[in-house]
Protein backbone atom coordinates (compact mmCIF):
# COMPACT_ATOMS: atom_id res chain seq x y z
CA UNK A 1 0.00 0.00 0.00
CA UNK A 2 1.20 3.36 -0.99
CA UNK A 3 0.92 6.00 1.36
CA UNK A 4 1.92 9.59 1.53
CA UNK A 5 3.09 8.62 5.22
CA UNK A 6 5.66 5.97 3.46
CA UNK A 7 8.97 8.31 4.82
CA UNK A 8 7.64 7.82 8.54
CA UNK A 9 7.03 4.57 8.17
CA UNK A 10 10.68 4.12 6.68
CA UNK A 11 12.19 5.89 9.66
CA UNK A 12 10.49 3.69 11.96
CA UNK A 13 11.73 0.46 10.51
CA UNK A 14 15.46 1.57 9.66
CA UNK A 15 15.86 1.57 13.82
CA UNK A 16 15.05 -2.02 13.67
CA UNK A 17 17.46 -2.77 10.47
CA UNK A 18 20.28 -5.10 12.31
CA UNK A 19 22.44 -3.99 9.11
CA UNK A 20 22.21 -0.51 10.28
CA UNK A 21 24.40 0.35 13.37
CA UNK A 22 23.40 2.88 15.67
CA UNK A 23 26.33 5.43 14.91
CA UNK A 24 24.65 5.48 11.23
CA UNK A 25 20.62 5.76 12.29
CA UNK A 26 19.20 8.64 10.44
CA UNK A 27 16.32 10.53 12.58
CA UNK A 28 14.36 13.33 11.52
CA UNK A 29 13.43 17.02 13.05
CA UNK A 30 9.84 18.18 13.53
CA UNK A 31 9.46 21.71 13.08
CA UNK A 32 6.48 22.63 15.75
CA UNK A 33 6.08 26.51 14.81
CA UNK A 34 3.52 28.80 12.80
CA UNK A 35 5.36 31.75 12.35
CA UNK A 36 5.70 32.47 8.68
CA UNK A 37 9.55 33.35 8.45
CA UNK A 38 10.20 29.83 10.72
CA UNK A 39 8.34 27.98 8.19
CA UNK A 40 10.01 29.89 5.18
CA UNK A 41 13.44 28.70 6.53
CA UNK A 42 12.69 25.21 7.02
CA UNK A 43 10.55 25.20 3.68
CA UNK A 44 13.83 27.12 1.91
CA UNK A 45 16.34 24.74 3.21
CA UNK A 46 14.77 21.67 2.47
CA UNK A 47 14.16 22.83 -1.27
CA UNK A 48 18.16 23.16 -0.75
CA UNK A 49 18.45 19.97 0.12
CA UNK A 50 16.19 17.42 -1.17
CA UNK A 51 15.20 16.05 2.25
CA UNK A 52 11.57 15.77 3.42
CA UNK A 53 10.38 18.27 5.69
CA UNK A 54 8.30 17.57 8.66
CA UNK A 55 6.28 20.19 9.71
CA UNK A 56 3.30 20.11 13.01
CA UNK A 57 1.01 22.28 14.18
CA UNK A 58 -0.67 21.59 17.62
CA UNK A 59 -3.93 20.90 18.76
CA UNK A 60 -4.58 24.57 20.39
CA UNK A 61 -2.44 26.11 17.67
CA UNK A 62 -4.62 24.94 14.95
CA UNK A 63 -7.99 23.08 15.19
CA UNK A 64 -11.46 22.98 13.49
CA UNK A 65 -12.52 26.35 15.45
CA UNK A 66 -9.44 28.06 14.61
CA UNK A 67 -7.48 27.51 17.72
CA UNK A 68 -4.85 30.54 18.73
CA UNK A 69 -3.92 31.06 15.55
CA UNK A 70 -7.17 31.89 13.49
CA UNK A 71 -6.12 28.76 11.12
CA UNK A 72 -8.11 25.28 10.55
CA UNK A 73 -5.63 22.18 9.75
CA UNK A 74 -6.83 23.42 5.80
CA UNK A 75 -5.77 27.35 6.43
CA UNK A 76 -2.40 25.88 7.90
CA UNK A 77 -1.66 23.30 5.28
CA UNK A 78 -2.49 26.49 2.25
CA UNK A 79 -0.06 28.47 4.18
CA UNK A 80 2.87 26.28 4.03
CA UNK A 81 2.36 25.43 0.65
CA UNK A 82 2.06 28.86 0.05
CA UNK A 83 5.30 29.33 1.18
CA UNK A 84 6.76 26.35 -0.35
CA UNK A 85 5.75 27.31 -3.65
CA UNK A 86 7.08 31.18 -3.07
CA UNK A 87 10.25 29.77 -2.27
CA UNK A 88 10.64 26.96 -4.41
CA UNK A 89 9.86 23.47 -2.26
CA UNK A 90 8.65 20.43 -3.99
CA UNK A 91 5.22 19.95 -1.84
CA UNK A 92 6.08 16.12 -2.66
CA UNK A 93 9.01 16.80 0.26
CA UNK A 94 6.34 18.12 3.07
CA UNK A 95 5.37 16.25 5.52
CA UNK A 96 2.36 17.56 7.52
CA UNK A 97 1.67 16.35 11.11
CA UNK A 98 -0.69 17.39 14.15
CA UNK A 99 0.59 17.26 17.49
CA UNK A 100 -1.29 16.87 20.74
CA UNK A 101 -4.24 16.03 18.88
CA UNK A 102 -6.57 15.73 21.64
CA UNK A 103 -9.23 16.95 24.12
CA UNK A 104 -6.77 19.27 25.30
CA UNK A 105 -8.08 22.57 23.99
CA UNK A 106 -11.63 21.41 25.48
CA UNK A 107 -10.61 19.57 28.74
CA UNK A 108 -12.83 22.29 30.71
CA UNK A 109 -15.68 20.04 29.31
CA UNK A 110 -17.44 16.88 29.73
CA UNK A 111 -15.27 13.65 28.75
CA UNK A 112 -17.64 12.90 26.35
CA UNK A 113 -18.33 16.71 24.48
CA UNK A 114 -14.30 16.96 24.80
CA UNK A 115 -13.92 13.73 22.80
CA UNK A 116 -16.58 14.66 20.28
CA UNK A 117 -14.59 18.02 19.20
CA UNK A 118 -11.20 16.17 19.62
CA UNK A 119 -12.34 13.54 17.18
CA UNK A 120 -13.73 16.07 14.98
CA UNK A 121 -10.43 17.72 15.04
CA UNK A 122 -8.46 14.77 14.05
CA UNK A 123 -10.12 14.39 11.20
CA UNK A 124 -10.02 17.78 9.91
CA UNK A 125 -6.38 16.73 10.17
CA UNK A 126 -6.61 14.25 8.30
CA UNK A 127 -8.78 15.58 5.63
CA UNK A 128 -6.18 18.34 5.22
CA UNK A 129 -3.71 15.91 4.28
CA UNK A 130 -1.78 15.68 7.52
CA UNK A 131 -0.15 12.52 7.39
CA UNK A 132 1.53 12.11 11.00
CA UNK A 133 -0.39 12.45 14.14
CA UNK A 134 0.14 12.30 17.81
CA UNK A 135 -3.17 11.51 19.47
CA UNK A 136 -2.62 12.24 23.09
CA UNK A 137 -6.08 11.86 25.17
CA UNK A 138 -4.06 11.67 28.35
CA UNK A 139 -5.67 14.60 30.13
CA UNK A 140 -8.35 14.53 32.38
CA UNK A 141 -11.74 16.62 31.24
CA UNK A 142 -14.00 18.27 33.63
CA UNK A 143 -14.53 15.99 36.95
CA UNK A 144 -12.08 13.69 35.81
CA UNK A 145 -8.71 13.22 37.44
CA UNK A 146 -5.70 15.30 36.24
CA UNK A 147 -3.58 12.15 34.64
CA UNK A 148 -5.74 8.75 33.58
CA UNK A 149 -5.17 5.22 33.39
CA UNK A 150 -3.33 3.46 30.39
CA UNK A 151 -6.76 2.28 29.39
CA UNK A 152 -8.62 4.82 29.49
CA UNK A 153 -6.00 6.71 27.55
CA UNK A 154 -5.50 4.28 24.79
CA UNK A 155 -8.81 3.76 24.61
CA UNK A 156 -9.53 7.46 23.53
CA UNK A 157 -6.72 7.50 21.52
CA UNK A 158 -7.97 4.47 19.29
CA UNK A 159 -11.12 6.74 18.96
CA UNK A 160 -9.11 9.43 17.52
CA UNK A 161 -7.57 7.02 15.52
CA UNK A 162 -10.99 5.48 14.14
CA UNK A 163 -12.02 9.22 13.20
CA UNK A 164 -9.19 9.92 11.15
CA UNK A 165 -9.57 6.06 9.05
CA UNK A 166 -12.71 7.35 8.07
CA UNK A 167 -11.10 10.34 7.01
CA UNK A 168 -8.67 8.99 4.95
CA UNK A 169 -8.17 5.39 5.45
CA UNK A 170 -4.95 3.75 5.28
CA UNK A 171 -2.76 7.36 4.98
CA UNK A 172 -1.96 8.49 8.21
CA UNK A 173 1.35 7.40 10.70
CA UNK A 174 0.16 7.26 14.25
CA UNK A 175 2.28 8.76 17.37
CA UNK A 176 1.20 7.21 21.06
CA UNK A 177 2.00 8.23 24.18
CA UNK A 178 2.71 11.77 26.25
CA UNK A 179 5.76 11.58 28.43
CA UNK A 180 6.09 15.51 27.62
CA UNK A 181 4.39 18.72 29.70
CA UNK A 182 0.73 19.90 27.82
CA UNK A 183 0.88 22.19 24.76
CA UNK A 184 2.98 24.96 25.54
CA UNK A 185 5.90 23.80 27.95
CA UNK A 186 7.13 23.44 31.28
CA UNK A 187 6.51 26.27 34.41
CA UNK A 188 8.26 23.88 37.19
CA UNK A 189 12.01 23.38 37.88
CA UNK A 190 14.04 20.48 35.90
CA UNK A 191 15.54 19.45 39.26
CA UNK A 192 13.30 15.78 39.32
CA UNK A 193 13.53 14.96 35.28
CA UNK A 194 13.81 11.53 34.80
CA UNK A 195 13.72 9.80 31.71
CA UNK A 196 10.24 7.17 31.31
CA UNK A 197 10.40 4.15 33.71
CA UNK A 198 10.75 0.94 31.00
CA UNK A 199 8.33 -0.76 32.05
CA UNK A 200 6.05 2.30 32.07
CA UNK A 201 6.69 2.30 28.42
CA UNK A 202 6.21 -0.75 27.80
CA UNK A 203 2.79 -0.81 29.15
CA UNK A 204 1.49 1.66 27.54
CA UNK A 205 3.02 0.00 23.95
CA UNK A 206 1.14 -3.38 24.86
CA UNK A 207 -2.28 -1.33 26.64
CA UNK A 208 -2.14 0.52 23.12
CA UNK A 209 -1.51 -2.24 20.43
CA UNK A 210 -4.17 -4.45 22.00
CA UNK A 211 -6.59 -1.72 22.00
CA UNK A 212 -5.86 -1.17 18.23
CA UNK A 213 -5.66 -4.48 16.70
CA UNK A 214 -8.54 -5.34 18.51
CA UNK A 215 -10.58 -2.26 17.62
CA UNK A 216 -9.14 -1.47 14.30
CA UNK A 217 -7.12 -4.16 12.57
CA UNK A 218 -3.05 -5.22 12.34
CA UNK A 219 -3.45 -2.39 9.75
CA UNK A 220 -4.07 0.37 11.51
CA UNK A 221 -1.22 -0.87 14.05
CA UNK A 222 1.14 -1.05 11.78
CA UNK A 223 1.45 2.60 11.16
CA UNK A 224 2.11 3.30 14.96
CA UNK A 225 5.43 4.61 13.90
CA UNK A 226 6.75 5.92 17.70
CA UNK A 227 6.27 6.33 21.27
CA UNK A 228 6.83 9.94 23.13
CA UNK A 229 9.02 9.04 25.76
CA UNK A 230 10.45 11.09 28.37
CA UNK A 231 14.34 11.08 27.77
CA UNK A 232 15.26 13.45 29.96
CA UNK A 233 15.50 16.10 28.38
CA UNK A 234 13.79 19.83 29.00
CA UNK A 235 14.07 23.47 29.07
CA UNK A 236 12.43 25.88 31.65
CA UNK A 237 12.39 29.69 31.75
CA UNK A 238 16.43 29.92 31.67
CA UNK A 239 18.01 26.47 32.10
CA UNK A 240 18.18 23.61 30.33
CA UNK A 241 18.26 19.86 31.08
CA UNK A 242 20.96 18.07 28.73
CA UNK A 243 19.92 14.66 27.38
CA UNK A 244 22.65 12.18 29.48
CA UNK A 245 22.78 8.76 27.34
CA UNK A 246 23.81 7.06 30.26
CA UNK A 247 20.84 8.10 32.48
CA UNK A 248 18.52 6.85 29.88
CA UNK A 249 20.28 3.41 29.07
CA UNK A 250 17.22 1.23 30.46
CA UNK A 251 14.65 3.47 28.47
CA UNK A 252 16.93 2.84 25.55
CA UNK A 253 17.06 -1.20 25.80
CA UNK A 254 13.57 -1.44 25.65
CA UNK A 255 13.66 -0.24 22.04
CA UNK A 256 14.56 -3.84 20.42
CA UNK A 257 11.26 -4.70 22.21
CA UNK A 258 9.11 -2.44 20.21
CA UNK A 259 9.44 -3.38 16.36
CA UNK A 260 8.75 -0.87 13.85
CA UNK A 261 8.45 1.78 16.56
CA UNK A 262 11.01 4.56 17.56
CA UNK A 263 11.24 6.88 20.15
CA UNK A 264 9.95 10.65 19.49
CA UNK A 265 11.78 13.35 21.69
CA UNK A 266 9.82 16.47 22.52
CA UNK A 267 11.22 19.31 23.78
CA UNK A 268 14.61 18.80 22.39
CA UNK A 269 15.18 22.60 22.16
CA UNK A 270 18.40 24.47 23.37
CA UNK A 271 20.01 20.75 23.29
CA UNK A 272 24.01 21.38 22.35
CA UNK A 273 25.01 19.21 18.73
CA UNK A 274 26.18 16.27 20.56
CA UNK A 275 23.23 15.36 22.18
CA UNK A 276 20.68 15.60 19.37
CA UNK A 277 23.13 12.70 17.37
CA UNK A 278 23.08 10.87 20.61
CA UNK A 279 19.49 10.86 20.47
CA UNK A 280 19.11 9.94 17.21
CA UNK A 281 21.80 7.18 17.74
CA UNK A 282 20.04 5.56 20.64
CA UNK A 283 16.60 5.72 18.73
CA UNK A 284 14.61 9.08 19.48
CA UNK A 285 14.30 9.35 15.83
CA UNK A 286 11.95 12.24 15.81
CA UNK A 287 13.48 15.46 17.22
CA UNK A 288 10.54 17.63 18.16
CA UNK A 289 11.70 22.07 18.27
CA UNK A 290 9.72 24.50 18.16
CA UNK A 291 10.46 27.66 20.96
CA UNK A 292 14.48 27.41 19.79
CA UNK A 293 13.01 28.08 16.58
CA UNK A 294 11.33 31.32 17.49
CA UNK A 295 13.95 32.03 20.32
CA UNK A 296 16.48 32.59 17.52
CA UNK A 297 13.85 34.70 15.29
CA UNK A 298 13.59 36.92 18.34
CA UNK A 299 17.33 37.22 19.00
CA UNK A 300 18.04 38.40 15.00
CA UNK A 301 14.71 40.91 15.17
CA UNK A 302 16.45 42.13 18.42
CA UNK A 303 19.86 42.14 16.74
CA UNK A 304 18.53 44.23 14.15
CA UNK A 305 16.39 46.93 16.73
CA UNK A 306 19.67 47.39 18.28
CA UNK A 307 21.36 48.25 14.25
CA UNK A 308 18.52 50.27 13.81
CA UNK A 309 18.84 51.82 17.77
CA UNK A 310 22.09 52.70 16.40
CA UNK A 311 21.99 54.46 13.08
CA UNK A 312 18.53 56.13 14.41
CA UNK A 313 18.48 56.87 18.23
CA UNK A 314 15.48 57.85 19.63
CA UNK A 315 13.12 56.33 17.05
CA UNK A 316 10.93 53.30 17.00
CA UNK A 317 11.98 50.34 18.84
CA UNK A 318 10.95 46.81 18.30
CA UNK A 319 11.25 45.94 22.07
CA UNK A 320 9.39 48.34 23.17
CA UNK A 321 6.19 47.61 21.45
CA UNK A 322 6.51 44.01 21.98
CA UNK A 323 6.92 45.23 25.87
CA UNK A 324 3.80 46.79 25.44
CA UNK A 325 1.58 43.81 23.82
CA UNK A 326 2.84 41.52 26.14
CA UNK A 327 2.16 43.87 29.31
CA UNK A 328 -1.33 44.65 27.78
CA UNK A 329 -2.46 41.22 27.01
CA UNK A 330 -0.62 39.30 29.98
CA UNK A 331 -2.51 35.82 28.89
CA UNK A 332 0.20 33.65 27.20
CA UNK A 333 2.95 34.54 29.53
CA UNK A 334 0.99 35.20 33.08
CA UNK A 335 1.11 31.67 35.48
CA UNK A 336 5.00 30.82 33.31
CA UNK A 337 7.34 34.15 34.67
CA UNK A 338 7.68 34.23 38.45
CA UNK A 339 9.87 36.53 40.50
CA UNK A 340 10.83 40.35 40.87
CA UNK A 341 8.92 42.90 38.57
CA UNK A 342 12.74 43.22 36.68
CA UNK A 343 13.07 39.78 36.61
CA UNK A 344 9.58 39.11 35.00
CA UNK A 345 10.85 42.10 32.76
CA UNK A 346 13.02 40.41 31.29
CA UNK A 347 11.91 36.68 31.28
CA UNK A 348 9.12 38.10 29.02
CA UNK A 349 11.70 38.81 26.33
CA UNK A 350 14.06 36.57 26.58
CA UNK A 351 13.40 33.60 28.54
CA UNK A 352 13.93 29.92 26.83
CA UNK A 353 10.51 29.08 27.69
CA UNK A 354 10.04 31.86 24.44
CA UNK A 355 6.50 33.25 25.44
CA UNK A 356 6.92 36.33 23.09
CA UNK A 357 6.27 33.55 20.34
CA UNK A 358 2.81 33.66 20.63
CA UNK A 359 2.54 37.82 20.02
CA UNK A 360 4.54 38.11 16.97
CA UNK A 361 1.30 37.43 15.11
CA UNK A 362 -0.36 40.21 16.20
CA UNK A 363 -1.44 42.93 13.46
CA UNK A 364 0.86 45.58 15.81
CA UNK A 365 3.96 43.09 15.94
CA UNK A 366 3.84 42.30 12.26
CA UNK A 367 3.69 46.37 11.13
CA UNK A 368 6.41 46.95 13.79
CA UNK A 369 8.68 43.89 12.10
CA UNK A 370 7.78 45.00 8.43
CA UNK A 371 8.69 48.89 10.03
CA UNK A 372 11.91 47.82 11.22
CA UNK A 373 12.92 45.35 7.98
CA UNK A 374 11.81 48.79 5.97
CA UNK A 375 14.34 51.41 7.84
CA UNK A 376 17.49 49.23 7.83
CA UNK A 377 16.83 48.95 3.78
CA UNK A 378 17.04 52.32 4.12
CA UNK A 379 19.60 53.14 6.65
CA UNK A 380 21.75 49.80 5.37
CA UNK A 381 23.51 47.87 8.04
CA UNK A 382 27.09 48.79 8.16
CA UNK A 383 29.71 45.76 8.98
CA UNK A 384 31.06 47.17 12.07
CA UNK A 385 27.25 47.16 13.22
CA UNK A 386 26.78 43.52 11.77
CA UNK A 387 29.74 42.53 14.19
CA UNK A 388 28.71 43.90 16.84
CA UNK A 389 24.51 42.90 16.84
CA UNK A 390 25.41 39.70 14.68
CA UNK A 391 28.81 38.53 15.19
CA UNK A 392 27.67 34.67 14.51
CA UNK A 393 26.39 35.63 11.07
CA UNK A 394 28.48 38.52 9.83
CA UNK A 395 31.06 36.47 7.87
CA UNK A 396 28.59 35.40 5.89
CA UNK A 397 26.87 38.43 5.26
CA UNK A 398 29.70 40.80 4.46
CA UNK A 399 31.31 37.88 2.23
CA UNK A 400 27.80 38.19 0.39
CA UNK A 401 26.66 34.04 0.77
CA UNK A 402 24.15 36.07 3.37
CA UNK A 403 21.91 38.71 1.58
CA UNK A 404 22.44 41.64 2.73
CA UNK A 405 18.98 42.41 3.64
CA UNK A 406 16.82 42.32 7.34
CA UNK A 407 14.04 39.87 6.27
CA UNK A 408 16.85 37.32 4.38
CA UNK A 409 19.10 37.46 7.63
CA UNK A 410 16.38 36.96 9.97
CA UNK A 411 15.69 33.50 8.14
CA UNK A 412 19.01 32.49 8.22
CA UNK A 413 19.34 32.92 12.03
CA UNK A 414 16.87 30.41 12.10
CA UNK A 415 18.25 28.04 9.73
CA UNK A 416 21.20 28.17 11.85
CA UNK A 417 19.52 26.13 13.99
CA UNK A 418 18.01 23.68 12.01
CA UNK A 419 21.26 23.17 10.58
CA UNK A 420 22.36 21.74 13.59
CA UNK A 421 18.81 19.22 13.58
CA UNK A 422 19.60 18.26 9.99
CA UNK A 423 23.34 17.28 11.04
CA UNK A 424 22.12 15.39 14.33
CA UNK A 425 19.56 13.46 12.20
CA UNK A 426 21.02 12.98 8.61
CA UNK A 427 24.87 11.81 9.30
Amino acid sequence: MTTAAAPLLALAHQAHDSTIPPQARRGMTSVCSAHPLVLEAALSRAAQTGRSVLIEATCNQVNQEGGYTGMTPVAFRDMVWDIAMRVGCDRGLILLGGDHLGPNPWKSLPATEAMERAQAMVRAYAEAGFVKLHLDASMGCRGEAAALSDEIVAERACGLAASAEAARPGQAAYVIGTEVPVPGGVADALDHLKPTAPAAALQTLRIHQDMFTTALGEDVWKRVIALVVQPGVEFGVDNVAFYRRDAARDLIDTLPRMPGLVFEAHSTDYQPAVALRELVEDGFAILKVGPGLTFALREALYALDGIRAALRPGGDRLHDTMDRLMTDRPGYWAGHYAGTDQQVSWLRHYSYSDRIRYYWALPEAREAVENLFSDLRETGMPDPLLSQFLPGLYEQIRTGHIPRDPRQITIEAVKTVLCLYDGAASR
